[in-house]
């Protein structure tokens, strides 16, 4: 698990300087978020610090909102992917962290987000956005570091799994509707964002954002790529659950999954999940 002191319980402090949590309200899937808005101590003798905005986004890339070819030929098509996160919390670290060392990050600032609730990273059309999940004061400065969690969703949910994938694969003349609800949860330490947009630097008055991306092509390859490519050697792909679907219908919790798969089909969820996680490109540690 991360230490805990890289998960503030919803404030950030310095000098006179507090930055409160606000609560998120929930309407299905749809996250209501609040701006948290900074108090300053006049008293303190300290010039506060400049001020901008930083968002965190939720996403799971195009492959959810416009489907994906396995790497072993099924064309799978997501009616839903719902997924709980928390703990969310952006650092400024220098060095800048690395997720593949085994060093902690050397934070300089940090701020927290309130808990959102459960997303489903397929709402929207096929060009939808990242969803917004957050949205706090920060002060200036680069955010080249991210923590944040899988974990079990709030009472009273739709769903009382961490994540949920649900919609239909096809092959041939053969498609098999699912509904895979995973129980894990997963604490990750990513390092700065990976992709065509530089993210996370805060400046005064202005908004920057960052991302929480998940990689369901680890899991199920990439079947527009040749089979011997890094991300189709390692995935699981539909086969397998295709096998053991009855009558057409797979509707099935974690660890009913478990005990109808094989023991090495077993052993390659358990080296996915934790490397679903990213910031775009860039990876994360899961602990």
């Amino acid at each position: 698990m991360i230490n805990d002191q890289w998960f503030p319980q919803g404030v950030w402090t310095m000098g006179g300087l507090m930055l409160w949590s606000l609560a998120t309200s929930c309407q299905g899937f749809q996250a209501s978020v609040p701006d948290a808005q900074p108090t300053i101590d006049p008293a303190s003798p300290e010039t506060p610090l400049a001020l901008g905005t930083l968002e965190v986004r939720a996403n799971g890339e195009d492959f959810v909102r416009q489907g994906l070819l396995s790497a072993d030929g099924w064309q799978v098509d997501f009616d839903q992917v719902v997924v709980t996160l928390g703990r969310i919390t952006a650092y400024q670290t220098d060095p800048p962290f690395e997720a593949h060392q085994a060093n902690p990050p050397q934070i300089q600032q940090q701020v927290s987000f309130p808990d959102p609730p459960p997303v489903d990273l397929a709402a929207g059309d096929t060009l939808a956005d990242p969803i917004l999940v957050g949205s706090i004061a920060a002060p200036e400065g680069h955010f080249n570091a991210l923590a944040w969690s899988v974990m079990p969703p709030p009472p009273g949910a739709p769903d009382p799994y961490p994540l949920v994938l649900r919609g239909t694969a096809t092959k041939g003349d053969r498609q098999v509707a699912f509904n895979l609800q995973f129980e894990q949860t997963f604490d990750f330490i990513c390092g700065d964002y990976v992709g065509d947009d530089r993210k996370g630097l805060v400046r005064p008055g202005q908004t920057a954002d960052l991302e929480m991306t998940l990689h369901f092509d680890h899991l199920f390859g990439d079947g527009t790529l040749p089979p011997e490519e890094e991300i189709n050697q390692g995935a699981l792909g539909f086969e397998p659950l295709g096998a053991i679907a009855q009558t057409n219908q797979l509707d099935l919790n974690e660890t009913a999954l478990r005990q109808q798969l094989t023991p090495p089909q077993v052993a390659q969820i358990d080296a996915i999940l934790p490397n679903l996680a990213h910031v775009g490109e860039g990876h994360c540690r899961g602990q």
